[in-house]
Formats: C-alpha cells, sequence, structure tokens
C-alpha cells in the first residue's frame, strides 16, 4: 500500500482527498497544524498535528514512513487578507513549501500534486480560460501559487521531481454522506453564506455588486463539487506514477452560475425565503470565472460527476443540517 503524505489534511478540500485516496487503496499521512481544518475531519489513515515549517518533524515524517507523494494542501487562501498581509502569504505559502521540498528531495520523494488556483490567471482575457491563458495574478495569493508553480518547473528540470498543479475554480459541496464539508471560521465562500441565511444564523446574504456585465448583474462563477476535486487529486497521483510529465489542469466544469442563479437555486431546494443586501463590488473582483477543463478530461481521463448545482446545494444543505464540526 503505497504512502501519501497531505499537507492540509485536515482541511475542506485535503480531507475529501484523503477519504478519496484511501478508497482508492493508498494510504493517507495527514499533516496539519489545526489552524483551519479540523482533526474530526480526518476519517482515514494517520494523522500529524503540526506545522509545515517545522523541518524536524517533516524528517522524521520521511525518515518513518515510506513516503510515495505528497499532496500539498496546506495553505492560506482568502484574497482580502493576502492583499493586507501578504508577508503571511509569502511565508506560509511560498517558504514553507519550499521547506517541504528540500525534506522531500533528500528522501528521494519525486511525486508531487499542488494545490493551485484559478487565481494564477488573474482578471481573464477570455472565457472560458484555458491552462495556456496568460498568468497575471491580481494579489498575493494567486501570486504565491503562482511563485510555487514557477519553482516546480525548475525543480522539475533541476532535480527530477515530477509534479502535477491542480488550478481550481470554486469548492463546494460536502460529501455524499455529510460526514465532510466545509466549515470554516470566519465563512467567506458563497454557498455556505447562502445555507447559514436559509438556517438563520446569518440575517441575509451580502452581494458585492449588481451592476456586471452579467445577465442579472451578480458574478459568475464555475462551481465544482469537492469530491470531483478529490478524484481529480488521485487521478494526477495516478498519472505521475504511470511516469508522465509534469503537467498543470484545471479542475472546472466549464459551465458558470452567478450568484442570483445561486440564491434562487437555493431559495427551490431549502424552501427559505434567503434575504439580500447589495453593496459595492470588491476589488480585484472579474465577472466571469469559468474553466475550460477539457485538458483534464482528454489527458488525465477525469470527468466531474457531482458538480451539477443540484448535487452541490443537496450535500452542502444536509451539511449544513448536520454539522459534525
Amino acid at each position: 500500500m503505497k504512502s501519501i503524505l497531505v499537507t492540509g489534511g485536515a482541511g475542506y478540500i485535503g480531507s475529501h482527498a484523503v477519504r478519496e485516496l484511501a478508497r482508492s487503496g493508498y494510504r493517507p499521512i495527514s499533516l496539519d497544524n489545526l489552524s483551519k481544518g479540523h482533526e474530526k475531519a480526518v476519517l482515514d489513515g494517520d494523522f500529524i498535528r503540526g506545522e509545515l515549517a517545522d523541518e524536524e518533524l517533516l524528517e522524521s515524517i520521511f525518515q518513518e514512513n515510506s513516503v510515495d507523494a505528497v499532496m500539498h494542501f496546506a495553505a492560506l487562501c482568502e484574497v482580502g487578507e493576502s492583499v493586507e498581509n501578504p508577508r503571511l502569504y509569502y511565508e506560509q505559502n511560498v517558504v514553507n513549501t519550499l521547506t517541504l521540498l528540500r525534506v522531500m528531495l533528500r528522501h528521494d520523494v519525486g511525486k508531487f500534486i499542488l494545490s493551485s488556483t484559478c487565481a494564477t490567471y488573474g482578471d481573464p482575457q477570455r472565457i472560458p480560460i484555458d491552462e495556456i491563458h496568460p498568468l497575471q495574478p491580481l494579489n498575493p495569493y494567486g501570486e504565491s501559487k503562482l511563485m510555487v508553480e514557477r519553482v516546480l518547473r525548475e525543480y522539475d528540470r533541476a532535480y527530477g521531481l515530477s509534479f502535477v498543479s491542480l488550478r481550481y475554480f470554486n469548492a463546494a459541496g460536502a460529501s455524499l454522506d455529510a460526514r465532510l464539508g466545509e466549515s470554516h471560521d470566519p465563512e467567506t465562500h458563497l454557498i455556505p453564506r447562502i445555507l447559514k441565511v436559509a438556517t438563520g444564523e446569518l440575517e441575509n446574504l451580502q452581494v458585492f455588486g449588481d451592476d456586471y456585465p452579467t445577465p442579472d448583474g451578480t458574478c459568475v462563477r464555475d462551481y465544482i463539487h469537492v469530491l470531483d476535486l478529490a478524484s481529480g487529486h488521485v487521478a494526477a497521483y495516478q498519472w505521475l506514477c504511470e511516469g508522465r510529465d509534469s503537467e498543470v489542469f484545471n479542475l472546472g466544469t466549464g459551465q458558470g452560475y452567478s450568484v442570483m442563479e445561486l440564491v434562487e437555486a437555493a431559495r427551490n431546494h431549502t424552501d427559505r425565503e434567503i434575504p439580500l443586501e447589495v453593496s459595492d463590488r470588491r476589488p480585484g473582483d472579474p465577472s466571469h470565472l469559468v474553466a475550460d477543463p477539457g485538458k483534464a478530461h482528454q489527458m488525465l481521463k477525469w470527468e466531474p460527476e457531482h458538480s451539477s448545482v443540484e448535487t452541490i446545494l443537496s450535500t452542502a444543505w444536509k451539511w449544513e443540517q448536520n454539522r459534525r464540526y
């Protein structure tokens, strides 16, 4: 049984990937400092609480386990916070990754799957966005992820470290059995905030701008179910196991939905009113962000199976009503 080190394995996407790895016959080893994640979310494999910056801890993990690959989810991901505190983002997302890579190289671990982001593209010049779209991040979060991608290209060239970088669009949904879901404090993502208004936890949904050049004036995004993101990571690992070249793939659906379309769908699904409060646009929010996922379809043989709006909302609503952490 091959062992995979999953950094950030107690987080929203990492915990789903851990479960998918175990389901696929691999042994996940989760490393998480629990600053954002939840130990209860680690349902399979081993769990280690610790910091990526702790090189001695990383050394012991690689010494004591026959690690075949690393899936790297541990990172900060709030755009606004990255603008306010760029130092934190470059230290956590770039410097800590360099520490991890240094230990990997010492132990001849040569497969790396990166949790990256569509924020590397910046303001889109065309829709849908493919992997050859210009890379012009608008904030330190996107810049930090792009820096790591560039480091990985150089490490591949110089040291033979193979990698797959997966550029997510908007992660959403929860596990089908409601044992895993999205749990952030504070919660900034749209769908859980919509559902928190539906439960009464929030008084209303703040909509940032209703004057975009879209059919209803609100931003359009590509929502990908977290289970499909998890299966994409396993497909990326299997790609590297086959000896394939390092690659970058978008993980999205190719279908965009506006804020108001999601609100209406949630109203229908929950039979709740969901009042709104419209405020000004947020700086740097593009009107459209929609993936071209064709490369992942063709090369990884990956297809999203759970990413209909109905499935995303139904699983997220079930989780919201039956939270475990």
